[in-house]
């Protein structure tokens, strides 16, 4: 799909949706979306002098040219109502909450300030920029919108020009190649390359004009000799051109090759039906023309991490010229040019040969495999975002089974990370790895082409604590956690269960007569638990006093500790706004939250970690749940004038518990300190307690922490870190 003139109609763009898009209530959704938007931007012009619909006709005819689904199409010809008088409200309700939230995502993005000068700065913005987005297709619009903005860029002033140029490279260029989106990578660098550096774009210019003509003869030769020999052995072929991009051109040059060297400036790409074909194709053409050594790459045993799948050769071809030569099949093509927009559009049809391709690419996007198992499973926003760190953001290599199976790693993953790439049981029951026929330590670096494998026992207790520290990977960490927790739980649950008979036997009351129908649903649903289980499981951990329960259903008389105690456990500490008290530079519209782990307070050194949807976490820089992790990390500061007082939490270790809550409070009474809540903690030796306070700032809580230690029971007092 070709088209880029002004002069695109709505038909135009309808004629190519519609070639896919058979569902008459999306075709309806379509024109409504066209309509809706030319009512509203009717005698609106651009700076080209066009009016303004034919921006929006042009980004839905570059996602039609991906193969976007209806609702992307729908938000591509929308997407700039939301930045006028529309409102979210009087969108979602004409057009439904995905089309929204699609629109609302672009406008979330288009709103950050992505310049930058600084290598450390472009690297923050990628990340913040992937990090918001909740939903891929949002950059789907993004790119396109940009695309045509640069198709355009001729109408704007030379200095924002060149700004919006460097952006696109540094930015979304990079983005666009990560997604194997390759048509619109190659146009945006082009097109990037002209405003950002015009005189280098037009040297190259120049020169390929210059040879254009013998090299269209010479590749002209050399595609009619590659397809008699595919003819000779009866293989159904198509065979193109390839024209280098100048941006790729212009990156060769710059690392000091010169024009003349540049050798695959002469390229074909060969179009076949089957996957084998394309290796027998690779035959035929290596017995007529001699390969160049160590220029050849099978992409499509071990596809790349943007799903990009090829076989790609250097040969001696006519004339003593090198060729380089691409053979992938059809499929393989739409996937390399459009690369995850064309995994979008096979998911949304039904058909038996759509449905398989389907499967394919959820083979080959790794990534999306690993997200679905973390958002069905109990991980953090900040795991999510580690596994996407690693399947999108860090470079892949690739292994073996004993069978010949290609498994795709984060470079830096260890055999235990194997091992539970294969299965959770696999790595559960691993008990040692033989790489390569050797066996090799668990903190082993498997490299490219390692053949790996695992060996295991039923009688294997599960995985050791230790592994925790040498899995490489988010996905393996996050399932030997899973194992201990469920292990803990149910501990919990067995030891829950005997303090509450033992507590039964001393008060000598039936346990019968306490565990009935009526008691339990009270205590239920007064702590909001879902089962007897999740009570036992409180109690055992220590979460749930058992004097607070008999108090809770006997109306007990509580000791003025014990109701002090049970009142500050039943606090909801809420999450504090941090609105403008933290300051993200170049990024004012982004959301901001006070990670729950270390709760830094104002005066803590901070650093900030994206999430996946959520804005920007601020850790304390000591906390130990940010360290080692500099991918997603950005740069945050207090605000010089903040008033608020925020939530942080300590423990207080002490000899006896005696009236210390109430020593406690009263410490507070001369201060602006506020108790938000008291939890106390199981400890064989000493009493704990876990306090969580409001306050200023941290030499404030210094402050209240000395004063603390001043009680007589008191043996230590410490910020905690989750």
């Amino acid at each position: 799909m070709t088209k880029k003139n002004i002069g695109l109609t709505y038909d135009d763009l309808k004629k190519a949706a519609f070639s896919y898009i058979t569902d008459e209530n999306e075709r309806k959704m379509i024109d409504k979306a066209y309509n809706y938007a030319s009512q509203y931007f009717v005698g609106k012009m651009r700076l080209d002098n066009t009016p303004y619909i034919v921006h929006l006709l042009n980004v839905a005819y570059i996602l039609v040219g991906i193969r976007a689904d209806y609702e992307t199409i729908c938000a591509g010809l929308l997407h700039k109502l939301i930045e006028s008088e529309v409102t979210k409200e009087e969108l979602e309700e004409e057009f439904g909450k995905n089309i929204t939230d699609l629109i609302v995502g672009v406008n979330k993005i288009n709103n950050l300030n992505l310049s930058s000068d600084t290598e450390s700065e472009i690297a923050n913005h990628r990340k913040i920029f992937v990090g918001i987005v909740e939903d891929v297709r949002v950059i789907f619009i993004k790119l396109a919108c940009r695309l045509h903005n640069l198709r355009t860029m001729w109408a704007i002033p030379e200095k924002e020009a060149k700004e919006l140029a460097k952006e696109t490279l540094h930015i979304l260029a990079p983005i666009a190649h990560r997604l194997g989106m390759n048509n619109i990578k190659g146009e945006l660098e082009d097109l990037s390359l002209r405003y950002y550096k015009p005189d280098i774009y037009f040297s190259i210019v120049e020169k390929l004009n210059r040879t254009k003509k013998e090299r269209d003869d010479i590749v002209k030769e050399m595609i009619e000799n590659v397809s008699k020999i595919l003819n000779d052995h009866g293989i159904e072929h198509k065979i193109k051109g390839r024209s280098k991009s100048i941006y790729s051109i212009y990156k060769k040059l710059d690392k000091g090759k010169k024009f003349e060297d540049i050798y695959d400036l002469l390229a074909l790409r060969v179009y076949v039906e089957k996957k084998e074909e394309c290796y027998q194709a690779l035959g035929y053409i290596h017995e007529k023309f001699k390969p160049m050594p160590k220029r050849f790459k099978d992409y499509i045993a071990m596809p790349k991490t943007n799903m990009y799948q090829s076989l790609h050769t250097t040969v001696f071809g006519i004339k003593e010229q090198l060729f380089e030569i691409q053979i992938r099949t059809y499929e393989m093509d739409e996937i390399a040019e459009n690369g995850i927009a064309s995994h979008w559009s096979y998911k949304e049809n039904g058909s038996n040969k759509k449905a398989s391709i389907k499967n394919e690419m959820e083979q080959k996007l790794q990534f999306f495999k690993s997200m679905i198992e973390l958002k069905n499973s109990d991980n953090t926003d900040e795991d999510i975002v580690n596994s996407l760190k690693e399947n999108i953001l860090i470079k892949s290599i690739y292994v073996f089974t004993p069978m010949g199976d290609v498994v795709e790693l984060a470079n830096g993953s260890t055999p235990i990370d194997f091992a539970y790439k294969v299965h959770t049981n696999v790595g559960n029951k691993m008990i040692g790895a033989l790489v390569n026929g050797n066996m090799v330590p668990l903190d082993y670096k498997l490299k490219n082409n390692d053949v790996v494998k695992i060996k295991t026992s039923n009688s294997s207790n599960g995985p050791s604590k230790e592994w925790l520290n040498i899995a490489y990977t988010t996905q393996a960490k996050n399932k030997i956690k899973s194992f201990y927790n469920k292990m803990e739980k149910t501990e919990y649950l067995k030891r829950g269960e005997e303090m509450l008979k033992d507590e039964l036997r001393k008060r000598k009351i039936p346990f019968n007569d306490f565990i009935n129908t009526e008691n339990i649903d009270k205590i239920l649903s007064e702590y909001k638990y879902n089962d007897l289980n999740s009570l036992y499981t409180n109690i055992g951990s220590g979460k749930l006093p058992l004097g607070a329960i008999f108090n809770f259903v006997y109306g007990e008389n509580s000791s003025k500790q014990d109701l002090i105690l049970q009142k500050a456990q039943n606090n909801h500490v809420k999450a504090p706004t941090v609105k403008n008290d933290i300051i993200v530079e170049g990024a004012d519209d982004i959301k901001v939250n006070v990670a729950s782990c270390c709760k830094p307070i104002v005066g803590d050194k901070i650093i900030g970690y994206i999430t996946k949807g959520h804005g920007i976490n601020v850790h304390r820089i000591i906390c130990p749940n940010i360290k080692d992790i500099d991918v997603r990390t950005i740069d945050v500061r207090w605000n010089d004038e903040v008033t608020k007082k925020y939530p942080t939490s300590i423990i207080v270790h002490a000899t006896s518990n005696k009236d210390l809550l109430l020593n406690i409070i009263t410490k507070t009474s001369n201060t602006d300190i506020t108790i938000q809540s008291i939890n106390s903690i199981n400890s064989n030796h000493n009493y704990m307690f876990e306090i969580t306070v409001l306050v200023a700032n941290k030499d404030r809580l210094q402050k209240f922490m000395d004063d603390l230690l001043l009680i007589p029971d008191v043996l230590d007092v410490e910020r905690t870190i989750k």
